[in-house]
């Protein structure tokens, strides 16, 4: 299973996220934009008026499921997690963002 989990993660992956808890007020969009960087990932991030922090990811699958990994874990250093949920994860033939953006 690791095998074809290797060989799958060289295609592009979109995924959208919305993380839960105490995520607003804390850096988390500004943590999450610098770690998107860090990992070579375009997309988004905003505050919800749901007090939820939700956005878009796409770049190489074995770096999205990194970023994912950091968003139901980690976080920013003030941040408490509750729940990352992910949905229309889907493969792509091109990037659709340029950059990754804080949106307000």
């Amino acid at each position: 299973a690791v095998g074809a989990a290797m060989a799958e993660g060289e295609g592009l992956v979109s995924v959208d996220y919305e993380v839960s808890g105490k995520v607003q007020g804390v850096f988390f969009r500004k943590y999450t934009q610098g770690e998107a960087k860090r990992l070579g990932l375009v997309g988004w991030v905003q505050n919800t008026s749901r007090g939820t922090v939700q956005g878009q990811i796409q770049g190489p699958a074995a770096q999205v499921r990194e970023l994912q990994e950091w968003l139901r874990k980690i976080g920013s250093p003030q941040s408490r997690i509750s729940r990352a949920e992910f949905s229309n994860e889907k493969k792509i033939t091109a990037l659709e963002h340029k950059d990754f953006q804080i949106l307000k």
